[in-house]
């Protein structure tokens, strides 16, 4: 009998010692309160949020703790402990135990007995100063006088930006590949009254058919084979927010159709579940299709195109703008040169000559590329023109950039004729293929479509 207790001792001892062990090996700041708002546990990582040690902790009040303005005056643990509610993701402030003040993230839940008779509550905190950090620096990018260019329909769209950030009207950004419509999207969202909700960016082009209405929607667990948990979804994130969905123009016209109903109803619902979820997002979309033309082909639903059409921003590739080269050149110089931790000045002049009669089939995207490739190559502090991708000089020394930028069956030609020579040299490999005209081997193969290229 004593051997029997005695081992039934060391195995609760054990287990309390893994409970131990999980509960302060928790990246969460994570604390229990009794009924009596007493501390009556404190983890490590709560040990190095707050800068008080367990034993100065455990046993005081909660708020003697944390310090917080909204400490005994309606905070999150308050409602949990007074309505049994679990609270998810409040943000706050505490003071550590420096004075230093510290932005929080919590979530908070009721401790019940094995009676289920309440008995204190518990709460888990994370440190977000990181994310407040970068999320000021991601405000100051998306400013509208830091966004690079003079170039007048530059001007003209910063404009029709502002306008667009002080409503809540669906935006539609159109514009090829590499033009800057997430920036553009991001920078409505952070200029407009949903500023402090979350910024949900979707690829619709980058998800199978059967996968999309999931990644919207969400779903609930056992919805279908593979679903072993419920997963939220893209519209769910988004509440409070703005919902970005790129490349709309991918779409399938059975996901075109429940994306109609959820933008005409501002409603609902998990795939698999029954219960009605109210949309309070703003949908912004993105394309580098001509709508007006999948419509046409059937393609693309009409009435879902004026759903998402009420704004259009329309950007122009940069073989449109080449005035404002010079102040992308000297902005993605600046942008490097902190990132490599290097002090390059400018590009030479020969090397400046490619730069300026390349094309651009790529946009901005492509001259950061262009530009990040010269800074590994780059050991002085003028870029030669030996420091430029291949296809640059390749197409300048074939007489191919200068095509004419109005001329949109030449410049077709110009790029069609480009790539089936990378394409021959690689032996028809479109891996190196694409490696060589640096870009990604899915983008050369749309572009083989496109351009009606066998391989």
């Amino acid at each position: 009998m004593a051997e029997d207790l005695e081992t039934k001792t060391y195995e609760l001892i054990d287990q309390k010692n893994k409970l131990d062990a999980i509960f302060n090996s928790n990246i969460e700041g994570t604390f229990t309160i009794d009924k009596d708002w007493n501390i009556t546990s404190f983890n490590d990582s709560a040990v190095k949020i707050t800068g008080h040690k367990k034993s100065e902790s455990i046993g005081k009040k909660c708020w003697e703790i944390f310090n917080s303005a909204i400490c005994r005056n309606g905070c999150h643990m308050e409602q949990t402990m007074q309505k049994g509610k679990t609270m998810i993701g409040n943000e706050l402030e505490i003071l550590n135990k420096n004075g230093t003040r510290i932005p929080i993230r919590v979530n908070s839940g009721i401790l019940l007995n094995n009676k289920g008779e309440k008995v204190g509550a518990v709460e888990t905190f994370i440190d977000i100063s990181e994310i407040k950090n970068l999320s000021s620096h991601l405000d100051e990018k998306f400013k509208y006088e830091n966004i690079v260019g003079k170039n007048k329909e530059i001007k003209q769209i910063i404009s029709v930006l502002e306008s667009v950030a002080q409503t809540d009207s669906s935006v539609l950004i159109t514009g090829e590949s590499g033009t800057g419509k997430e920036i553009a999207a991001r920078a409505i969202h952070l200029n407009s009254g949903r500023r402090a909700g979350p910024f949900i960016a979707i690829n619709c082009s980058a998800f199978a058919e059967t996968l999309i209405e999931s990644e919207l929607f969400g779903h609930e667990k056992g919805a279908f084979t593979g679903a072993i948990k419920t997963k939220v979804g893209r519209f769910e994130l988004a509440q409070g927010g703005t919902l970005f969905l790129d490349e709309i123009g991918d779409l399938s016209i059975a996901a075109q159709t429940k994306f109609l109903r959820v933008l005409e109803t501002r409603e609902f619902e998990r795939v698999g579940g029954n219960k009605t979820i109210k949309l309070n997002a703003r949908i912004i979309a993105a394309t580098n299709k001509i709508l007006s033309e999948e419509i046409l082909a059937g393609k693309f639903r009409e009435d879902l195109f004026y759903r998402i059409n009420v704004m259009n921003v329309h950007l122009p590739p940069l073989r449109e703008r080449k005035d404002d080269l010079p102040l992308l050149v000297n902005h993605f110089i600046e942008q490097f040169n902190l990132t490599f931790g290097k002090n390059i000045k400018q590009f030479s002049s020969s090397a400046y000559d490619y730069i300026e009669e390349y094309e651009w089939p790529g946009n901005i995207r492509e001259l950061e590329n262009v530009i990040e490739h010269c800074f590994i190559l780059c050991n002085g502090d003028i870029i030669q023109a030996e420091h430029l991708p291949k296809r640059l000089k390749s197409i300048a020394n074939t007489n191919f950039g200068k095509t004419n930028q109005n001329e949109a069956n030449n410049f077709k030609a110009v790029e069609k004729e480009l790539i089936m020579s990378v394409l021959n040299r690689n032996n028809q490999n479109r891996t190196k293929s694409a490696k060589e005209l640096g870009v990604d081997p899915s983008t050369l193969w749309r572009k083989m479509k496109k351009l009606e290229i066998n391989g």
